[in-house]
């Protein structure tokens, strides 16, 4: 039996062969809307999907460029196949809109990122979806959720911007008991640290923006899944249009070389500062994975790999004193997004979550004093400092 490659070389190599034509050494950039077929009869076989190949750069597998990426992070999450999309909210969008029709129920996490919960919340119910909103990170609460009518359960996990965690085997499980698919929205882990689809998620999702692309230039997103579930998904792709750009696909495949590397130090540094944080007198909590303070540490620990980039904290002095705190900040950057090499601050409260109602907001932990960190891959004893010198100003 052939040796399974391990994720490192999966990065580097998996999807790409050598270009047949010329042996390009890297994947080349696909620049065409649409294919020519050596007949009729082809063409008719592979619009009707008795054929592979491609047929037009809108149409599933998209171009040869999509195909390599969409094969890369199938591998890297253990699925079968993969879609790439435009960014991570057309995923998202095209997950439900496959698996969900009028009188379905779905449940999702209560903290989700601001246009997920206002796809959910706005658009789905005139559609005639019924959504609740459940902390996951109790199962009693997503078991009492449960109708007849429930087709999906969603997760965020860990969670935008709360940075909580819910236990994806024991949630897939009862959902598949229930007769419903669990989605996995992975971004702030990726699949170097958790592999929703290894824990019984039916299907994963990333919004390659962040740390797929990892370098803050392009935006994306991906799903994997089953075969059958792509190919199901493959209608809305094509009915919809919100594919990915070739040239965006191009720069994911680059990214995604560096991505266990890049991830490591991301994680090695957000272990650091929050430790940071967690000591200092200005700050009243910090939530990461990484520590034994964290509610679901215990979780965390069983379904991942290692912490991830991300954390959140509360500081003295609430919204001003956070106003100041980032307004001081001289190495780390005030910007929405996360995923960067660089160190990203934010307000969610004003920033990514601000549309979704304060009270609720409240109701599930986004205070108006968290602050959102992406910790970046600099040295961490300049992230430190940087962060030292803006709490001494609040």
């Amino acid at each position: 039996m052939e040796r399974e490659l391990k994720f490192a070389t999966k990065c580097v190599h998996a999807g790409e062969k050598p270009d047949p034509v010329f042996g390009a050494h890297t994947t080349p950039i696909f620049q065409t809307s649409t294919f020519i077929f050596e007949n009729v009869e082809q063409g008719a076989a592979r619009f009707a999907g008795e054929e592979a190949g491609y047929v037009y750069a809108r149409i599933p597998p998209n171009t040869p460029t999509h195909a390599v990426l969409a094969e890369k992070v199938a591998a890297l999450e253990g699925g079968e196949a993969g879609q790439t999309f435009a960014s991570g909210m057309a995923a998202i969008t095209a997950v439900v809109l496959s698996a969900l029709k009028q009188g379905d129920h779905l449940i999702s996490t209560d903290v989700v990122y601001g246009c997920t919960y206002s796809l959910f919340s706005e658009v789905l119910p005139g559609l005639g979806i019924d959504v609740s909103f459940v902390d996951t990170s109790d199962i009693e609460n997503v078991r009492a959720a449960f109708k007849p009518e429930t087709k999906m359960v969603f997760l965020e996990t860990p969670a935008n911007p709360t940075i909580t965690v819910c236990d994806i085997r024991e949630i897939a499980g009862l959902a598949r008991a229930q007769g419903a698919i669990c989605v996995v929205d992975n971004t702030f882990a990726t699949p170097y640290f958790q592999k929703p689809l290894l824990l019984g998620a039916d299907v994963s999702l990333s919004s390659c923006t962040k740390y797929i692309g990892g370098h803050a230039d392009l935006l994306g997103g991906v799903v994997v899944g089953s075969r059958d579930f792509m190919k199901c998904l493959g209608k809305v792709v094509g009915y919809t249009g919100g594919i990915m750009g070739v040239h965006e696909a191009w720069l994911c495949i680059r990214g995604l070389k560096t991505l266990h590397i890049r991830m490591d130090r991301h994680a090695e540094n957000a272990m650091k500062v929050a430790s940071f944080l967690e000591s200092h007198p200005a700050v009243i909590w910090v939530r990461y994975p990484g520590l034994s303070s964290h509610p679901q540490h215990e979780i965390a620990e069983k379904q991942m790999s290692g912490y991830g980039g991300m954390l959140s904290f509360e500081i003295r002095g609430g919204v001003e004193a956070g106003r100041r705190l980032m307004d001081s900040v001289r190495l780390c950057s005030l910007a929405v997004s996360l995923g960067a090499t660089d160190t990203l601050i934010q307000h969610p409260a004003s920033m990514t979550h601000a549309c979704i109602p304060g009270h609720i907001r409240n109701k599930v932990g986004i205070k108006d004093g968290l602050v959102r960190l992406s910790v970046g891959i600099e040295d961490p004893e300049d992230i430190i400092a940087d962060l030292e010198q803006a709490l001494s100003k609040t």
